[in-house]
């Protein structure tokens, strides 16, 4: 079965982060490792999360026994995420370096992949808040993660940020997506009244839209990357992996809405992740 290592937020009673998409990841299959960056209660969007950044020592600790363990050797995607402290980012950018050049077998065991698939979810800030993550971790994210990705994943406000250029119409967020020269899903489009998610890669480009839902719990944009790479990791294309996932999270956000949940019922909906409440037709850019 295919293996994912996931450097992210644990949160305890939000569903974002690392642990949901711990979750997302094992419904389609997928075993998961979760190194934490840190431990909260609560998304902080509630209030005080309580809990806290874990320790750099015991972070790069969790990523040793990792390695020590041989897990490198059978991990299939890695994914990126959330980040409270620089000092994480680069210990990040040091695993990434290895997981690409560990061997694919280990005891007899070998890779579900041939080739590890590096996913950077680069979480640092969204409209209208601005930025969430220190200035500092923002560009060691840039800088030291999302040039070795194979996949990156930012928000409308994220890709603005990181290429530094104004995003005032389609045209223009294509060609900041393409400055990147990565491969990109990126969410949170307007587009004629609805809202859109785009995939690019090269001249290859998809957009899908929806309607926007009335209110949408966090963690959005964690369950979409994580559809998408379930998608990917089970053999679909990029295009068929950007309608399925879209339509996952807006039908577990359409659940979320008609059971009045504060966080997104990715267990109690979890038949919609595989089977959407609606169907989205992918247009060529």
């Amino acid at each position: 079965m295919p293996m994912a290592l996931i450097l992210s937020s644990h949160v305890a009673a939000s569903m974002v982060g690392g642990s949901l998409q711990q979750r997302v990841f094992n419904s389609a299959g997928i075993d998961t490792m979760l190194v934490p960056t840190v431990t909260y209660g609560r998304h902080p969007g509630w209030g005080e999360p309580g809990g806290g950044v874990v320790e750099q020592d015991v972070f790069e600790g969790m990523l040793s026994g990792v390695v020590q363990q041989g897990m490198l050797n059978l991990t299939d995607v890695m994914l990126t995420g959330y980040f409270a402290d620089v000092g994480h980012v680069f210990a990040a950018a040091d695993t990434i370096r290895a997981v690409r050049a560990a061997p694919r077998t280990i005891n007899g065991l070998r890779a579900f992949a041939d080739q590890p698939l590096i996913a950077v979810d680069p979480v640092m800030g969204d409209s209208p808040e601005g930025l969430y993550v220190d200035r500092p971790i923002a560009a060691a994210i840039k800088d030291k993660l999302v040039t070795q990705a194979d996949l990156i994943t930012p928000n409308l406000f994220e890709l603005g940020h990181m290429t530094g250029r104004p995003l005032s119409d389609l045209a223009s967020m294509i060609r900041a997506a393409r400055s990147l020269e990565c491969p990109a899903l990126i969410s949170s489009l307007p587009r004629q009244g609805k809202i859109g998610v785009m995939f690019i890669d090269g001249e290859e480009a998809w957009m899908v839209t929806h309607d926007r839902c009335p209110k949408s719990p966090n963690g959005t944009g964690d369950l979409l990357t994580a559809c998408f790479l379930t998608e990917i990791v089970n053999g679909a294309s990029p295009k068929d992996a950007l309608e399925h996932s879209t339509a996952a999270t807006f039908s577990v956000i359409q659940r979320a809405n008609e059971w009045n949940s504060p966080e997104l019922p990715v267990i109690a909906a979890n038949d919609v992740l595989s089977k959407p409440l609606i169907q989205l037709e992918a247009e060529a850019l």
